[in-house]
């Protein structure tokens, strides 16, 4: 599949054949070998010290897995998708939107002319990345029409007199726990996979090139919260051998059957004969990829709603990423809370 790049105009003539020579080698092919060899079962001798190794180059926490002991692992698979163990991580009693992984944040802040920040500075269209036509904001919204370019945003937003776009990007990085979870209480309509390319997320490359998450293969989930519409799109990139949704039984991402070009999608629609999608709850698991990659979330929200994250930041799953209220000082209250008088809170919803 060939993938059209758009490069960063300020780059220097060196970083261009950089760019341009990392472009030209088989990364979808790559990753499908890397794939293949992490599922090979180890022999039993051989398990334990490469689980250490990965472990020690990578600062995986092995104490917080469900399986602590790294023998067990048959796979290298086995340990990237590993379960935490109970009460590993904390889920936010307060606020209605937390983290969905562990990482760190790339990025956040409010969506402008229909444009996303993958770093400060360089953009990608929330058309692109989200699919212009068909099913997703239709649903979401409740009605399809064609509007202009220009009022993308508004299209989406059920409530635009009131309401705002907003995103945040987290890298799930290869030491990181690889299972995801839901972000809030909302529901799933519509799924639009994008096979793409899979490209780095790395930051060098984010800098260079421009609309990079809307090259790779992404599987972008949207529907509804109490807010209006709510997405989250877990987004592939080298090395990610398949990305994994449990209640979506007919996706198949990183397929070496299927030769497609850029910008081809499969649409799956969620509502069962009631009309009703998939319920999701804050905190609920729901998915995995089989290494590090990102995960993008769009949503609509008061326009007071505030961030309570800052850039490069390590998060884990569960953790407030904003509040409401910038009066209530969520960034502060949240700090207080995991520290000292809300820990107790904190701990009675534990995943």
């Amino acid at each position: 599949m060939s993938v059209e790049i758009s490069l960063v105009s300020e780059l220097s003539f060196l970083r261009r054949l950089q760019v341009y020579f990392y472009f030209f080698l088989p990364w979808r092919e790559l990753s499908r070998l890397w794939g293949a060899i992490q599922s090979r079962v180890l022999p039993a001798w051989l398990r334990g010290p490469i689980v250490r190794l990965y472990c020690w180059l990578f600062g995986a926490n092995l104490k917080e897995a469900l399986v602590s002991d790294p023998s067990q692992y048959t796979c290298i698979q086995d340990f990237f998708t590993r379960q935490l163990r109970p009460n590993a991580r904390s889920l936010d009693p307060v606020h209605r939107i937390v983290s969905p992984a562990d990482g760190t944040v790339v990025h956040f802040g409010r969506v402008t002319n229909s444009q996303l920040e993958q770093v400060k500075g360089v953009t990608y269209s929330l058309e692109r990345f989200l699919g212009r036509s068909n099913n997703n904001w239709g649903l979401a919204k409740g009605y399809e029409e064609e509007v202009g370019i220009d009022d993308y945003q508004n299209m989406i937003l059920e409530h635009p007199d009131v309401n705002s776009l907003f995103h945040i990007t987290i890298y799930l990085a290869p030491g990181d726990y690889h299972r995801f979870h839901s972000p809030a209480d909302w529901e799933v309509l519509h799924r639009r996979h994008f096979p793409g390319a899979l490209v780095t997320v790395n930051p060098w490359i984010l800098s260079c090139v421009n609309n990079v998450f809307n090259l790779n293969e992404r599987v972008v989930l949207s529907g509804r919260w109490s807010e209006g519409f709510f997405s989250m799109s877990p987004v592939g990139a080298t090395n990610v051998g398949s990305i994994k949704i449990y209640f979506d039984t007919a996706l198949y991402t990183n397929n070496p059957a299927e030769n497609h070009v850029n910008g081809d999608f499969f649409d799956h629609i969620f509502l069962d004969h009631l009309g009703r999608g998939v319920e999701l709850h804050k905190g609920d698991q729901y998915g995995e990829f089989n290494l590090g990659s990102t995960i993008v979330l769009v949503f609509e929200a008061p326009k007071s709603f505030v961030f309570n994250v800052h850039h490069g930041q390590k998060i884990r799953v569960g953790q407030s990423v904003g509040c409401f209220n910038p009066r209530h000082k969520c960034g502060v209250e949240m700090e207080k809370g995991t520290q000292g008088s809300s820990k107790a809170a904190l701990n009675a919803y534990a995943f």
